[in-house]
């Protein structure tokens, strides 16, 4: 799934496919925000892990993933 998150006082928002459900990433989330935990700790599809200081969260945005297309067509 796609999610992106905007970081306050950052001109980019981050992007990243994560194989985690919609619910797992949204208890993530919900947890930084609620003060449970200072970082919002996300992997993405290649195993890298995304940190994410909670108070510095401005949103978190889940999608659908993106199909890739593989493969030439006719013009």
């Amino acid at each position: 799934m796609e999610v992106k998150i905007g970081v306050q006082h950052a001109p980019r928002e981050i992007v990243l496919e994560s194989g985690q459900t919609a619910e797992e990433v949204e208890k993530a989330v919900a947890e930084a925000l609620s003060g449970k935990s200072q970082l919002l700790s996300l992997k993405d599809d290649h195993g890298r892990k995304v940190l994410v200081p909670s108070d510095r969260l401005a949103y978190v945005e889940l999608g659908e993933p993106t199909a890739r297309k593989v493969g030439f067509s006719a013009l």
